[in-house]
């Protein structure tokens, strides 16, 4: 039986497909857009369906004759106006739609994120386990927080009394080797600035972890560790100064902070709360033993940013 990939044309969903097949295994890459099928290279083992999680039916047919899920698909839409439809509902709508036709499922990977771990407000410094939940989120407060709490929650109500195998991947910022241009944004945006970004920095430090041990994590986990496990795959932590040495030797100026704010006037992405919160601030992750349990031999983190940046350059 082929194992289903939900939001297979997504930066994570693509390189869990890639890891699958190659191991061998058959993969059914459910994705909304069937044109992106083409960032794949041809493969006996691979076929692709069109699936929407707001669509149960398109569901029911992606899922049919499927044992194992991963399930990639979510929606990360920074700067979304509407942020309980564009945000919050494709996690938790899409996990409930999805969960109602997983009749026959008996292992499902559930990628979820370290947003859904740390909580909205912290202190500088603050070390965050995968038993912490991000449960002070709110719609205007921290949306992102709140869709992948919220949709995990939903996942492990349903999987609780049932025959299944659930567990859940935490990934921090994912960097790495870009399959397609539409990669460029989300996460990958930080490493997009110092391609085409404008010549200064933030004062941020970003947590982030490689693409390719994210993957690993996924595929992994269909039958290392515990049943119910989470587990938090992060590798590294540097500023966007450090990044700017790793990728060109040196960094564009930082903005002073004053200006950082009258910016976030103007730019859609920004907003005088995030940047509070964020700027020259930092957060631990402490993964316990999850690189372990899952076996994974993480990518050094030098080569992770060099990677991702040269394959932004490449894509144009």
């Amino acid at each position: 039986m082929p194992i289903l990939v939900t939001g297979a044309s997504g930066f994570v969903g693509s390189h869990v497909v890639m890891e699958l097949l190659s191991r061998g295994f058959k993969v059914r890459a459910m994705m909304r857009d069937l044109s992106l099928q083409k960032m794949f290279v041809e493969n006996k083992n691979l076929q692709f369906v069109k699936g929407d999680l707001f669509d149960v039916d398109s569901l029911k047919n992606a899922v049919d004759g499927c044992g194992d899920v991963i399930h990639c698909a979510a929606a990360l839409n920074v700067g979304a106006k509407n942020k309980q439809k564009d945000v919050v509902d494709p996690s938790v709508i899409g996990v409930e739609n999805l969960c109602s036709v997983m009749t026959a499922v008996k292992r499902i990977i559930h990628t979820s994120s370290v947003a859904a771990i740390r909580s909205t407000e912290y202190k500088n410094g603050q070390i965050f386990t995968n038993d912490d939940w991000c449960d002070d989120a709110t719609i205007k407060t921290n949306s992102y927080g709140l869709a992948k709490a919220e949709g995990e929650r939903k996942m492990r109500v349903w999987a609780n009394g049932r025959d299944v195998r659930l567990v859940t991947i935490h990934p921090s910022v994912v960097f790495g080797p870009i399959l397609h241009p539409r990669h460029c944004e989300g996460s990958m945006s930080y490493l997009k600035h110092f391609v085409s970004g404008p010549p200064f920095i933030l004062d941020l430090n970003i947590n982030f972890v490689d693409v390719r041990d994210v993957a690993i994590a996924h595929v992994n986990a269909l039958e290392m560790g515990d049943n119910g496990g989470r587990h938090i795959i992060h590798s590294s932590s540097l500023s966007m100064k450090e990044i700017g040495m790793v990728l060109k030797g040196n960094s564009p100026r930082r903005l002073p902070k004053f200006l950082v704010y009258i910016l976030a006037i103007f730019h859609p992405k920004l907003s005088w709360r995030q940047l509070k919160e964020s700027l020259g601030t930092k957060v631990v992750y402490d993964i316990g033993q999850s690189y372990s349990i899952l076996q994974i031999n993480p990518v050094d983190k030098n080569q992770t940013l060099l990677d991702g940046y040269d394959s932004i350059r490449a894509q144009g």
